[in-house]
C-alpha cells in the first residue's frame, strides 16, 4: 500500500468533516446520485461527475454528495434525491448534465424545487 500524502489526509479530512456536517445539521444539502446497474446505464457516472464538477468549481464545502443503489424505477433513470435540513427530499428523474446544473442552482443552492424534473417530494417510511 502507498504511503499516504498530505493530500489525501485532507481529502479524508474533509470527508469525515461533511459527513459530521449532515449529521449535526451544518450541511447545505445531501444529494443522492442512485446509482444501481441501472442508473450506471442510463448515465448516472455523469450525473455525479457533473456534481462533483459544479461543487468543485464553485468552492462549495457545504453540500455532502453520496451514493445510493437502484431507487426501483428503472425507466427514470438517471435519478437524484435532494435532501435539504428541515425539508422532504426530492427525487429528481430524467437527468442530464444540464438538468442537475438547474438543480444545483435553483434547489441546493437557493431553496428553490425544481418542478420540472421532480418524480416526488417525500420519502418512503416503512411502520
Amino acid at each position: 500500500m502507498p504511503k499516504l500524502k498530505i493530500e489525501d489526509l485532507q481529502k479524508i479530512k474533509q470527508r469525515v468533516q461533511q459527513t459530521t456536517n449532515l449529521r449535526e445539521g451544518k450541511s447545505r444539502a445531501k444529494i443522492t446520485v442512485h446509482m444501481g446497474t441501472c442508473g450506471i446505464a442510463a448515465g448516472a457516472r455523469d450525473i455525479m461527475d457533473a456534481v462533483m464538477e459544479i461543487i468543485e468549481n464553485n468552492n462549495v464545502d457545504d453540500v455532502i454528495i453520496t451514493t445510493s443503489g437502484c431507487a426501483g424505477l428503472c425507466s427514470q433513470e438517471p435519478m437524484a434525491t435532494v435532501e435539504l435540513p428541515g425539508q422532504t427530499p426530492v427525487k429528481y428523474i430524467d437527468l442530464t448534465k444540464a438538468k442537475i446544473a438547474k438543480i444545483f442552482d435553483g434547489h441546493v443552492m437557493n431553496g428553490k424545487i425544481v418542478a420540472d424534473f421532480v418524480l416526488g417530494v417525500g420519502s418512503e417510511q416503512t411502520h
